[in-house]
């Protein structure tokens, strides 16, 4: 803050109130003379050296953590508090405080405004109060010890609230994800209809092209919201394994091609020049650089740049994205990886979202051991993003053709398979209709049933080799149905798949211990379904 001129220093000196500036901790960094001469101390004895809360009387501290700093922090200013200060000579001075916060350059500052108080009674009951505790320091200690207590009891009762409000949250999390599942099952199913149809007209094409891009975006955001949950729940496992990083970039590039061509970007990668290996998950690692190319491409304006490169600094493996995007403001960098931190206000904004991607990729880069870090030199200046991860120590051998040996093509249904009949139980009868449509066309014999007693009833005469069951059914849920089944003679071997918007390790474990042999989310990935059909039971 600049210093004023000399007139003004004296007006500000012989001001008839107490001025001060502070930081948004409460250290003096600036008062005038007149608040000297009240609270009894010179000026090198208060700037740089005591906080404004430190010289208040008990009460006043406690009003002030209580009240005045929750009511600052909300609406950026207070008006006329009454707080006593401590004197020098431990005497009480009863005062009137005005505060004003606002920033200054990278720092958040109060300006304080202190008046003595005319109340005079006020004055008065604060003496004699002041001369009792002083005459019964001992009974003052108990009450003060008492009062302590009493605000440690309320802050464990107010901790154990926001813990409980905490466990709701990631719950709650869980439960969206799964709801949202719901009415993805259907539309996947009714995407890959329209993929065993030929279609000749040019907009159709289109028009499925779309369908499928906003498919898997929204695939995405309920994995994202699941995986959330998982985190916050200590639920996450990584599968780790030594990995190049160069493969797991073109991975992330493909996936995130379609939204960078949506915006019409450009895209730079750049591989390092020789093999950087890490032990992480790949799975995961490929999901952190490719919510990284799509916050990029999100926040970048139609036809930008994102520059996509990796190297080796100081014996890590640092991952860049860099776009030519929006850019973020100083005072926003902190909150970027806070999960619905809202760096500008919803409907302000071309792009909205809860934060959920920068949330996941924080998440997942700790557990990995790793670190993240958001560079950005200002609104509309763009924003670089920084993943840090130690490198595996060397190996001898080369990794020559372990890219090709990694490549896989999906599998497929053979046509001995194609003859095997499948019972589809679910009570969302739009999805079990479309899939049921969908493997019909792939050559299955498929009966669909919307509760467990009707699957149960038309099991005898139907013999299925695979029964697709929801979990979620009304009356008797997919764990007993799949005992049941397990009971009959004619369900022994047949190869039961779990079909569940749940996916945490829990959902699975439990799936298995009621005698499934596939646990798969919805919305079913067609591939992977084919994959394990193609398998078939494996002998418990």
């Amino acid at each position: 803050m600049e210093r004023p001129h000399l007139t003004d220093e004296r007006l500000y000196d012989r001001a008839a109130c107490g001025l001060l500036l502070t930081d948004e901790n409460g250290l003096i960094c600036r008062c005038n003379q007149t608040f000297c001469g009240w609270v009894g101390l010179p000026e090198n004895e208060l700037v740089g050296k005591r906080r404004i809360q430190d010289m208040f009387t008990m009460g006043g501290k406690v009003f002030h953590q209580t009240h005045l700093l929750p009511l600052l922090q909300m609406q950026g200013s207070v008006a006329e508090v009454q707080i006593d200060i401590r004197h020098a000579d431990k005497s009480v001075l009863p005062t009137l405080i005005n505060i004003f916060r606002r920033k200054e350059g990278d720092r958040i500052v109060d300006e304080l405004a202190v008046f003595i108080a005319t109340d005079r009674r006020a004055y008065e009951r604060e003496l004699l109060h002041a001369r009792r505790h002083a005459e019964a320091s001992l009974l003052a200690l108990e009450e003060t010890q008492k009062a302590l207590q009493e605000n440690r009891d309320e802050l464990g009762r107010a901790n154990a609230e926001l813990a409980r409000a905490d466990r709701q949250k990631d719950e709650f999390l869980a439960t969206l994800a799964h709801e949202l599942r719901n009415p993805l099952a259907p539309l996947r199913n009714v995407l890959e209809i329209f993929k065993l149809k030929p279609l000749d007209d040019p907009q159709l094409l289109r028009a499925r092209a779309v369908f499928e891009r906003q498919m898997q975006q929204m695939s995405h955001l309920v994995d994202d919201l699941m995986d959330i949950s998982r985190i916050t729940q200590g639920r996450v496992e990584l599968r780790r394994e030594r990995i190049n990083i160069a493969e797991l970039m073109r991975q992330a590039a493909e996936a995130s091609q379609a939204l960078i061509d949506a915006g019409a970007h450009r895209l730079y990668m750049t591989l390092p020049d020789h093999p950087l290996l890490v032990d992480a998950d790949p799975t995961r690692l490929t999901q952190i650089m490719t919510n990284l190319l799509n916050n990029a491409a999100k926040y970048t304006p139609e036809g930008g740049s994102i520059w996509f490169d990796a190297a080796e600094e100081n014996g890590q493996a640092a991952v860049r994205v860099r776009d030519s995007g929006i850019g973020i403001a100083a005072y926003h960098l902190a909150n970027v990886f806070t999960m619905f931190s809202q760096l500008e206000p919803a409907l302000a904004r071309s792009q909205g979202g809860l934060g959920i991607g920068l949330a996941l990729v924080k998440g997942l880069v700790t557990l990995h051991g790793g670190t993240i870090d958001v560079f950005s030199e200002g609104v509309g200046c763009g924003s670089e993003f920084v993943l840090r991860l130690p490198l595996a120590a060397k190996i001898l051998h080369t990794l020559a053709g372990s890219a090709q040996n990694a490549a896989s093509t999906p599998q497929s249904v053979s046509p001995a398979d194609k003859a095997k009949r499948i019972l589809v139980v679910d009570d969302n009868r739009d999805a079990a209709d479309l899939l049921g449509m969908a493997l019909t066309m792939q050559g299955f014999s498929v009966t669909q049933y919307y509760d467990g007693s009707s699957a149960l009833s038309a099991g005898p005469a139907f013999q299925p080799d695979v029964v697709i069951l929801d979990i979620g059914l009304p009356g008797m849920d997919g764990y007993t149905v799949a005992r049941h089944i397990r009971s009959q003679p004619w369900g022994e071997q047949t190869l039961l798949i779990a079909a569940t918007g749940w996916g945490q390790q829990r959902d699975m474990e439990a799936t298995t211990a009621a005698g499934f042999d596939a646990h798969m989310v919805k919305p079913l990935d067609f591939t992977e379904l084919g994959e394990v059909i193609n398998k078939g039971r494996t002998p418990h």
